[in-house]
């Protein structure tokens, strides 16, 4: 029996910049079994690829050994409540609860997560709820030094003020030494020089050690080498007060990076925070108050008005208008009745609700996308590989530099060797890649995180690389360019007035679910036409309807059954072809065997289809349609829309015409449903899923359109389009910067002081410039 690969994700707290992800990776490659790593900077989290029956204790050890923290994201259910016994086994199934690695992880994470079981204000039982990992011992204490505060980056947790954690600690610790060094330097000339020597120490010692720790795992060429090798050296050539500012400078650029790092993971992770902690369950007639995570799917709960949705679910009863701003950013309430979905996280309006629950916590739409997002952030977007295989020649070439420029010029020229090697240590420091390295990441992640905020999901950054590279869009008609039901465009009355018309035809279809009945009532809802009841009411198969009030009998149907019933008249014979070349669908009217009015009803384009499809168009993007139905309701569509039509197609029509836009050179983006057009969005470069929430195929497409609004596919190559200006920003600073201080150093205008500022500074303006794109607007 073949040993299948499962993957373990692990909370790593203390990464702050895109050279610690690079290390955690490099080290746990090179663990026995391991066949694939992800670390994510911004979402805090490493995705584990191994075989079954791995020691994951190995894996953790590398990383604490590291200076980090681990702990493995809990993936067993929390217990439900409120279901019935084959929803629960439904639901424990869901998880994983009976597959035989999940046995063997759940089993680990009992092993060595005791106390985050406790923590279930913080989502303790989700992939990726907040976790309180400070607790996280593992006994690895005994079994390797966990370097405890002793590190350069990171040690305490990742959220809270930044002076509570290891970081913090360190660097107020180094500052404090240093000031005290200069005090001591005045009051005592003679023992300045060991003063500074001992401060810089202080910050120097777990910096040297994770160095060292990282050159055993294969990395010569870190941050944090690169620092030792110019501290040590400051101290060698009698400039140990340089050298212990530039330690604490360091440190200070590291504390910035980190703090703008953890704007970045709690943008996406706020998201959470929506979901409120309760709920009110209903049980056998009476409410009572329940952790909302406990829920099972097919509990009822009780949702007050003003309250927030606790989970996804269906509306049993009741109605209200629901703000769903906080989840996809729609400023309009909607209002929902029964048989309506409904998200967790969003605002219950007027009315009190009862839902059923369709979908745990661990996987309701706001669970599912902070999930996606996590794992689109662990994924490499093509300008950060390239960044990355670039920045590992780039820092031993910077080695090989500095050292020439300490050397040459003392053994050729006969120069100061003081003077040189001063140069060839600032050297060292303005060639640390730090800004270059997270330059990428650091733009994408923002980008995806804010996306996820709109509504847009984008599955990584090589997908939102090329969303904005696209030439055609090809959509989909029905639920995609149109809101996939019928609606009524025209009432034409013949010989009554037109609410008349709308009054009989509600009272026939009162009660039916069918998609034009379910249309013409909710006209005569929105006009406030109250509708008789009708007597004698009985459904025609494939014809229509019939019934009677007041004693007229009443026919509503189609033109063909109500041509069976009596004669049409021409003008109306006409009338009724005209909709129908406009890709209508006809209801006629007979009262007492008369005609007494046509209803016209379409599914109708989206309400900002329009706007959408001109600015994808105003961005130099071609649009099409691809549609399986007749040709003339497409083409009467695609007019009005302004969009070039292909209709009465096959799935895999569909997927031939986006390889033949592909062969013309085209980047095709396919826009649909996600189910079927399947074979098409897998042949385009960008398949992009279209529908509300639940209903999105989130994990067939590259990326997926969470509002039905075809304006957000503007939205999100406009968003790729300024990571991208972002991108090539940052690379441009992180470059400038250096090779300005590069030239100034040389030339002996600036020296170790500048050097450092030359790279954190780098670093934290290229952080805080791609941090603006979370405040980027998705369209």
């Amino acid at each position: 029996m073949a040993i299948a690969a499962t993957q373990t994700r692990y909370r790593v707290e203390g990464m702050d910049c895109a050279s610690c992800a690079s290390k955690i990776d490099k080290a746990v490659r090179g663990v026995t079994g391991v066949e694939d790593v992800s670390v994510s900077v911004t979402a805090g989290t490493m995705t584990v690829k191994h075989g079954d029956g791995q020691d994951l204790g190995a894996v953790e050890d590398r990383v604490r050994r590291l200076g980090y923290k681990v702990s493995p994201l809990a993936s067993a259910a929390p217990t439900t409540v409120g279901a019935k016994p084959d929803h629960d086994h439904k639901h424990d199934h869901d998880h994983g609860a009976c597959s035989g690695h999940d046995h063997a992880h759940a089993r680990h994470v009992h092993d060595h997560d005791h106390d985050d079981h406790d923590d279930h204000d913080n989502h303790a039982g989700h992939d990726h709820g907040k976790h309180d990992h400070g607790k996280h011992d593992h006994g690895a204490q005994s079994e390797a030094p966990a370097l405890a505060g002793l590190h350069g980056h990171d040690h305490g947790p990742s959220s809270g003020p930044w002076w509570r954690s290891g970081k913090g600690h360190l660097t107020i610790a180094a500052g404090v030494a240093l000031v005290a060094a200069y005090g001591i330097g005045h009051l005592f000339p003679s023992i300045a020089v060991w003063a500074f020597d001992i401060a810089m120490l202080v910050g120097l010692v777990p910096i040297a050690r994770r160095a060292f720790v990282a050159a055993r795992y294969g990395m010569p060429f870190t941050i944090e080498m690169l620092m030792t090798i110019a501290a040590v050296g400051a101290v060698i050539i009698g400039a140990a007060e340089e050298g212990a500012a530039v330690v604490f400078l360091f440190l200070v650029g590291e504390l910035l990076e980190g703090v703008a790092a953890g704007k970045a993971r709690a943008s996406i992770q706020s998201l959470a925070s929506l979901v409120p902690k309760t709920a009110l369950l209903e049980e056998e007639g009476r409410t009572k108050e329940v952790p909302a995570e406990m829920l099972a799917v097919g509990a009822v709960i009780l949702v007050r008005p003003g309250d927030r949705i606790p989970a996804d679910g269906v509306i049993v009863s009741g109605e209200s208008a629901i703000d769903e701003a906080p989840v996809t950013g729609e400023s309009t309430p909607k209002r929902k009745e029964t048989a309506d979905i409904v998200f967790a996280g969003t605002v219950n309006g007027d009315g009190a609700l009862r839902i059923r629950v369709t979908a745990s916590a661990a996987d309701n739409t706001i669970a599912r996308v902070i999930k996606l997002v996590e794992e689109a952030q662990e994924s490499k977007a093509p300008t950060e590989r390239f960044i990355d295989r670039f920045s590992r020649y780039y820092t031993p070439g910077v080695v090989v530099v500095a050292a020439l420029v300490a050397i040459l010029p003392p053994l050729l020229g006969g120069a100061s060797w003081n003077e040189w090697i001063y140069k060839g240590l600032a050297i060292l420091l303005i060639g640390c890649p730090c800004a270059l390295v997270i330059s990428t990441p650091a733009a994408i992640a923002a980008s995806l995180s804010a996306g996820a905020r709109r509504g847009l999901l984008l599955k990584g950054g090589a997908v939102l690389e090329t969303v904005g590279k696209i030439t055609a869009a090809a959509f989909d008609k029905t639920g995609t360019l149109t809101e996939g039901k019928p609606k009524v465009t025209d009432i034409v009355p013949l010989g009554r007035e037109e609410a008349e018309v709308l009054r009989l035809a509600a009272a026939l279809e009162a009660g039916s679910s069918h998609p034009l009945a379910t249309a013409i009532l909710a006209k005569a809802a929105e006009r406030n036409v109250l509708a008789p009841v009708a007597r004698d009411s009985k459904a025609l198969g494939g014809k229509g309807v019939t019934g009677s009030i007041d004693g007229l009998a009443l026919f509503l149907g189609s033109p063909k059954a109500a041509a069976s019933e009596t004669a049409l008249p021409a003008d109306i014979v006409t009338r009724i072809e005209a909709f129908n070349h406009e890709g209508k669908t006809v209801s006629v009217l007979l009262a007492g065997g008369v005609p007494a009015g046509l209803i016209a009803m379409r599914d109708e384009p989206r309400e900002d289809a329009i706007a959408g499809l001109s600015a994808l168009r105003a961005a130099g993007v071609r649009t099409l349609m691809l549609t399986g139905d007749n040709a003339r309701t497409a083409q009467a569509i695609g007019s009005k829309l302004g969009l070039e039509v292909h209709a009465e197609l096959l799935p895999q029509d569909k997927q031939r015409i986006v390889n033949e836009l592909k062969a013309q050179g085209l980047t095709v983006a396919k826009v649909g449903d996600g189910i079927n057009d399947a074979p098409a969005l897998a042949a385009a470069d960008i398949g992009i899923a279209m529908g509300g929430g639940t209903d999105v195929a989130l994990e067939t497409a590259d990326a997926a359109v969470l509002h039905g609004r075809v304006s957000d596919v503007a939205g999100m190559v406009s968003l790729s389009r300024r990571t991208m200006t972002n991108i090539h920003q940052n690379i441009t600073m992180a470059l400038g910067l250096k090779a300005v201080f590069l030239v100034t150093t040389i030339a002996g205008i600036t020296g170790l002081w500048p050097a450092i500022l030359a790279d954190t500074g780098a670093t934290v303006l290229v952080t805080m410039n791609a941090l603006r794109l979370l405040r980027a607007k998705a369209g």
